[in-house]
């Protein structure tokens, strides 16, 4: 009975602490599907340069913080790893040994057992490892082998009963024989510590050294403390019964002198130093599994578990740590204030409270309070709390009064009236004051009912920001009664996301295009160049500023940054402090964003799902520094790959022309964002953008010299160290130095060869040239001949015709000469004395038959148509003179009648002479005889 009840207790207290809100801080998650193997992982351990290693079913897992590398097992599954000396020493089936990186960084795997020619037992397997000087023992569960690193030598100590693990406490090694006892290795031989009944039936998880004794914890027992006189007692603490009921598989005391308790299902406990559990971390709150096989402190004091399913990492010394409402029964935190040692937050659903004292305890909800609450306002050492329905008096957890009905933005004191407070509304401002001990409304400000979520009081003014009306001053009169004057400032643009806050008694108004100080000389906001430091525009996300006048603190928001205003110490000038926020945490709402100082340097951020509670005494500005992990280098095609080591030979053929970066921090805080710069000098020599992705690749990269560069950025702290890589791309065989000799003279020999060609086909092109220009002149001289030519016919045409005109006078002179002298001669016939005119006829006579006449008229003739007598005189050689002189006359297209007086005969007797002439002729009688002449 007394056991059972003790079993009820125990589990309502593990559920207590399973379900019950708990701040808990980062917690890192890789699923198998995330680092590429197994599910099972057995053992962690960590190197000097910070590279995380786990030994998982399939083999050894290795993490630089940014990509996971799974090295195959040597022999089944992996069950352990521990790094001795720069050594990654390793377990696994009939199999223990140790790896070494290579040249280009991989880890080769060299058998220790294969190399001693050790005789396993039957299906053994290698569970834990741990170094002590120049030994390192390996531990399976019937035996523990121990290697002498300096003359490789090993000795074996065997058990009859299983050896269930093998501890370390300050340079003595202790190990459990089950239902035997407890054991330590001294001289290479087992000496019996104690041989108590727990430790022969209860298997042992852990020993640790406590004061001047021994702490054993047992797995299902809790701690005992064994004493230097060999006697045993339960360790005396406050949560002794619970750990008792835990079925604890793993341990680790952490630097802090706490301890980390591995369970087979629970997850996991942290157990402070003065033995209370304080937290507890299972699969409902971010493990992966509540199976730990392993925990495991690194360098940086995170906390890794190796899991049944999958690894986890929690950043126990990380800045944040988170209150998640998974069940959504807060909602989204507007507001928070520590009152009386209670906790309230407003958030969208209500006003929820607990007692600071009790971390393990849940929130509770305020009745009353259904609905968003804007703000806590502690003044007098009264709580307001600003809502939806009106402002309420919350005293002892629960509503005291309401004041009003208005929804209420904030409430801020009045200078100089000490029992009064300035109420923000939905409609305006409002005053409210205390009377008789009892705060109560006093009047609604007249004369502005805009809403007011932003305002502050400097002198007899209020200034006033709305988001879509812009910055508002309002002169008060004295009693705040009634607005005077409503003035819009002009000097300043309206903003979505915008706020008006007080600080160092200068009025504040920020929007993205930074802070604005409000000068009382010039009734003007002017730019506060020092303030606008907190926003950067490109990750501006709201304007909201918080001060925290108890700490001379502002506050303000922006993407990936938390930024605090702190007064100078040395200066006027205040200093402005940036905390890495990363995108990845919980945000809250945008222009509803809140902190509240909680005690010493912790302060609470209101989220979308609960809150985050900032430590700034934990906030470190660590230097980091960036290595190049691998080198890959591929062919065009991609076919043809190899890796390179950064200390190997760095010149490469010309065909491997595609080169890969990977590169990486050992930084393993979930909520620290690391990006990358890179540059490559000889081919992109300006810095990259800040890149998340570890690699890089360059393609198709021409031959010459290169030097590749990264730098990282882990927060905002860039890394100490530039880390660089030169190498060269050698020119392909065809760009060889030979080669090239061997262009120029193929060039030489083309450029003569070509150089002849073209000489001679431009001396043929000239010679034809030549010959087509002799042409062309000749062509032109023939044409200036037959224009001479034309010229001179022209010339002879008008010769001709000035002799034809000269042959028709002289024709005409004739006819009329003969024709005159015909008349004569006829009327002197026809005088009767004929005898006295005789010598007269004679003489007209002779003057008729003239020759001379002929002989011009034939010269005439013969220059008008020169061929024609002789043409005629070929054709017809028998014509006489009389018959030539006939067919001139026919030529000239003269009639009977004007041919007569020329022959001095009669027409009939020209009739006669054509008709003769046409016989000699030979025309036949349808030819006309003088269309015969004229064709000639």
């Amino acid at each position: 009975m007394k056991f059972k009840l003790r079993l009820v207790f125990s589990i309502i207290l593990l559920l207590r602490l399973s379900l019950s809100a708990q701040v808990l801080p980062p917690i890192q998650s890789f699923s198998p599907e995330v680092y590429g193997a197994d599910n099972q992982n057995w053992a962690i351990a960590q190197t000097s340069d910070k590279l995380i290693y786990v030994a998982n079913n399939k083999g050894l897992l290795e993490f630089n913080g940014e990509t996971w590398k799974l090295y195959d097992s040597p022999n089944g599954k992996m069950r352990s790893v521990a790094v001795i000396k720069d050594k990654i020493y390793t377990g696994c089936y009939k199999n223990f040994g140790f790896w070494q990186k290579d040249s280009i960084g991989d880890l080769n795997y060299k058998s220790i057992s294969e190399r001693l020619k050790v005789q396993f037992l039957e299906d053994e397997e290698v569970w834990n490892i741990i170094g002590l000087d120049d030994w390192v023992l390996f531990q399976s569960l019937n035996r523990i082998y121990i290697y002498n690193t300096l003359d490789e030598s090993y000795d074996i100590i065997d058990s009859n009963t299983i050896i269930h693990k093998i501890f370390k406490v300050e340079g003595v090694v202790y190990f459990q024989k089950v239902k035997e006892g407890l054991y330590k290795i001294e001289g290479g031989k087992p000496v019996l510590v104690s041989d108590e009944t727990l430790f022969k039936e209860s298997f042992i998880v852990n020993i640790f050294k406590h004061e001047n004794s021994l702490l054993v914890e047992t797995e299902a027992h809790g701690f005992y403390v064994l004493s230097e006189d060999q006697s045993i007692s339960k360790w005396d603490i406050p949560d002794a019964n619970v750990i008792s009921q835990l079925s604890v598989y793993r341990s680790k005391k952490l630097s802090t002198n706490s301890y980390i308790l591995g369970t087979r299902s629970n997850g996991i406990f942290h157990l402070s130093e003065k033995g209370k559990i304080d937290y507890s971390i299972d699969f409902s709150n971010g493990l992966l599994s509540n199976s730990i096989h392993y925990v495991f402190e690194d360098s940086e004091h995170n906390i890794w578990l190796a899991l049944e399913n999958g690894i986890n990492c929690i950043n126990v010394k990380s800045p944040f740590s988170f209150y998640h409402d998974k069940e959504g029964k807060i909602g989204t935190t507007y507001a928070s204030i520590i009152h009386k040692d209670v906790l309230y937050l407003g958030t969208n659903q209500g006003l929820f409270y607990k007692d600071l004292d009790d971390s393990s305890s849940e929130f509770k909800f305020v009745s009353g309070t259904e609905g968003p609450v804007w703000c806590l306002v502690s003044y007098q050492n009264t709580l307001f709390c600003g809502h939806n329905l009106g402002t309420f008096i919350i005293d002892n957890k629960r509503i005291t009064s309401r004041i009003d009905v208005h929804g209420t933005w904030n409430l801020i004191p009045i200078p100089g009236k000490e029992n009064q407070l300035l109420k923000g509304n939905y409609d305006g401002l409002s005053v409210i004051e205390l009377k008789n001990d009892r705060w109560q409304l006093r009047n609604k400000i007249d004369g502005f009912n805009t809403s007011c979520k932003f305002f502050e009081i400097q002198e007899d003014n209020i200034f006033v920001s709305h988001e879509y009306k812009g910055v508002f001053k309002l002169k008060i009169d004295k009693d705040f009664t009634k607005v005077t004057d409503v003035s819009k400032d002009i000097t300043v643009d309206k903003g979505i996301y915008s706020s008006l806050v007080k600080y160092d008694d200068k009025i504040l108004y920020t929007y993205q295009n930074g802070v604005y100080a409000y000068n009382n000389k010039t009734d003007q906001f002017v730019k506060d160049t020092l303030l606008s430091h907190l926003f950067e525009k490109e990750s501006y996300t709201s304007g909201k500023l918080i001060s925290d006048k108890k700490n001379k603190m502002l506050w303000g928001f922006s993407r990936k940054k938390l930024n605090y205003v702190t007064p100078g110490k040395l200066s006027e000038a205040p200093n402005i402090e940036s905390i890495p926020f990363s995108e990845s945490l919980p945000h809250g709402l945008a222009g509803s964003e809140n902190i509240s100082h909680l005690y010493n340097e912790n302060y609470l951020i209101g989220t979308s799902d609960g809150y985050i509670i900032l430590d700034l005494s934990k906030i470190r500005n660590r230097t980091y520094n960036v290595t190049i992990g691998s080198i890959l280098l591929s062919s065009q095609d991609e076919e043809d790959k190899f890796f390179t080591a950064k200390t190997s030979p760095n010149e490469f053929k010309s065909k491997y022309n595609n080169i890969a970066f990977t590169f990486s921090i050992p930084e393993y805080n979930k909520y620290l964002d690391t990006e990358y710069q890179y540059k490559l000098n000889g081919f992109y020599d300006s810095w990259s953008n800040w890149s998340s992705s570890p690699t890089v690749l360059f393609k198709n990269l021409p031959f010459g010299d290169y030097e590749f560069s990264v730098r990282a950025k882990v927060g905002h702290n860039v890394t100490e160290n530039i880390e660089t890589y030169t190498f060269t791309i050698k020119r392909p065989w065809y760009l060889t130095r030979f080669m090239i000799f061997l262009y120029v003279c193929i060039a030489l020999i083309i450029i003569l060869v070509v150089h002849a060609f073209y000489r001679r086909y431009y001396k043929k092109q000239r010679e034809r040239l030549m010959r087509k220009t002799e042409r062309e002149l000749e062509l032109k001289e023939l044409e200036n001949k037959q224009q001479l030519m034309r010229f001179n016919n022209e010339k002879l045409r008008q010769d001709i015709d000035s002799k034809s005109r000269e042959l028709g006078m002289s024709t005409m002179n004739l006819i009329k000469k003969n024709e005159l002298l015909g008349r004569l001669k006829t009327e002197l016939q026809s005088v009767k004395d004929l005898h006295q005119l005789k010598n007269v006829i004679n003489i007209i006579d002779k003057n008729l038959n003239n020759n001379d006449d002929w002989n011009l008229f034939e010269e005439a003739f013969n220059n008008a148509d020169k061929d024609f007598l002789k043409k005629i005189k070929s054709m017809h050689p028998e014509l006489t003179t009389n018959d030539l002189r006939l067919c001139t006359y026919l030529r000239l297209n003269l009639s009977s009648k004007e041919i007569a007086p020329l022959l001095n005969i009669s027409p009939r007797s020209v009739e006669v002479k054509r008709y003769r002439l046409r016989k000699k002729l030979k025309l036949a009688h349808e030819s006309s005889l003088t269309d015969y002449i004229l064709e000639i």
